[in-house]
């Protein structure tokens, strides 16, 4: 433990990649249907998937734990190309992608995109592990390639076909070069309030080619675009299996991480952390960011739990399993359970608050339990520096403030960019922010005061 404890961030976190990936292959030998598996992940492959698309209901249990340890492992592989060197934010990548492999991506949509990189690195002759975050980042619009291949021009599924190929190739391509970019300027934007950076290009982007590809070519207006939701059913859900199964893993994570020697006051100072601006496993070690998956990973599995039984639903469907993985993807780059529950907060309050108001109709009638606020809530977690360097109530305030924009959002983008909450979060900080900066102290600002004033 010693050893695992010693290794070099970049080497540790591959290794994390790779077991984390590994442990889904492994579950999808436990589950019910895995006699199905390959056919399971040949129906996620060649179907649509806007933005929610439960997969468990479209390829099956046993296909999404496949097709999400397979997307684990291509990411994992990218993470080991020559020049990279996995970080903070490669590690946001990779479990976001991971989480996306049950309700959005699969390893023949995320292709286009990461070939677009490809290019872009020959054309500027640049390292292709130095660009294995935007590769990471590329497949958050992967729903759009797969539209573009089974469907475009059409609203109809037409299947494989050559004119779909070389629409979505071309196009994938084209996101690809130019992502990088937009990647680099992104942080900019929010000042490094949102932990989602990549959510603001590959948002923009979803946003143009809606526009361009179905309301300009095609001349469809935004109610049209309704016509191609093929979402699957959300009443295919699994409380003992993917409860379990988060247990398990984020319980070894907590295991492996005391055994690495992590104490209770290793943990309780990276909890102090603002969580602006920081990657744990720089300035921690690995042994309490792996702590922080566990505690982090177990706090989202129980808050679904309890938002589930408050609404009186079974909340676990293929969208909650993988947001739990999503919103857990930001433990290495500055959230964790002291800074993430105000967010919760927020969303729960605002919830009841509208709920009574509009007594259930309308958007802001939707309760904790529902799915869209379940998936909002995972990229409001984003804005957990806001609470970690203003104080609890900010950070509750954001998260009512993004309860209110999230579900609006996907009429932007048409439902193509898999970051919806995570844009939707920037959006905030756009808004937020320089009225933070402008009108309010900081808690360290606050508590520099008070010094002053008893001396």
């Amino acid at each position: 433990m010693k050893k695992l404890k010693a290794l070099p961030e970049s080497s540790f976190l591959k290794l994390f990649f790779a077991v984390v990936s590994c442990a889904f292959l492994v579950a999808s030998l436990f589950m019910p249907d895995r006699n199905q598996m390959f056919a399971g992940l040949w129906d996620l492959m060649t179907g649509t998937c806007k933005i929610s698309t439960n997969y468990f209901a479209q390829g099956g249990f046993a296909g999404t734990f496949l097709n999400m340890g397979l997307v684990g492992l291509i990411c994992t592989g990218l993470c080991c190309l020559p020049g990279a060197k996995p970080n903070n934010v490669t590690t946001l990548g990779v479990l976001l992608t991971i989480g996306f492999g049950a309700w959005g991506i699969n390893p023949l949509n995320i292709i286009p995109t990461i070939l677009g990189v490809f290019l872009y690195c020959l054309v500027k002759k640049e390292k292709l592990g130095a660009m294995c975050n935007a590769m990471l980042y590329s497949t958050g619009i992967a729903p759009l390639i797969s539209d573009l291949l089974f469907r475009y021009p059409g609203v109809e599924y037409v299947g494989f076909n050559w004119v779909g190929l070389a629409v979505a190739l071309f196009i994938g391509l084209i996101i690809g070069f130019f992502l990088p970019a937009g990647l680099a300027h992104a942080p900019n934007i929010h000042k490094g309030y949102d932990h989602y950076s990549a959510a603001v290009p590959i948002g923009m982007t979803a946003f143009f080619l809606r526009a361009v590809l179905y309301n300009v070519v095609l001349g469809w207006k935004l109610a049209d675009l309704g016509q191609l939701s093929t979402m699957a059913a959300l009443d295919v859900v699994s409380w003992p299996m993917t409860n379990i199964f988060c247990f398990v893993l984020f319980g070894l994570c907590i295991v492996f991480a005391l055994l690495m020697g992590c104490t209770f006051k290793d943990y309780w100072n990276l909890m102090k952390d603002s969580g602006h601006g920081v990657s744990f496993t720089t300035k921690y070690g690995n042994a309490p960011f792996l702590m922080n998956v566990g505690v982090f990973g177990l706090m989202i599995v129980a808050y679904f739990n309890l938002a589930g039984a408050i609404d009186g639903t079974n909340v676990w469907t293929g969208m909650t399993f993988g947001i739990v993985f999503c919103m857990l993807a930001t433990c290495n780059s500055g959230s964790h359970p002291r800074n993430v529950w105000p967010i919760m907060l927020g969303y729960m309050v605002t919830s009841f608050l509208f709920g009574f108001i509009f007594q259930g109709e309308g958007n802001f009638g939707l309760t904790i339990g529902n799915q869209s606020i379940l998936i909002g809530l995972c990229y409001a977690n984003g804005l957990s520096p806001i609470s970690g360097k203003y104080g609890w109530g900010y950070g509750a305030l954001a998260g009512g403030l993004h309860y209110l924009l999230v579900t609006a959002v996907p009429d932007m983008h048409g439902g193509f960019c898999l970051y919806n909450g995570g844009f939707t979060a920037a959006l905030i900080c756009l808004m937020f922010v320089p009225q933070l900066e402008k009108f309010c102290k900081t808690k360290e600002q606050r508590l520099e005061a008070r010094k002053g004033a008893k001396q």
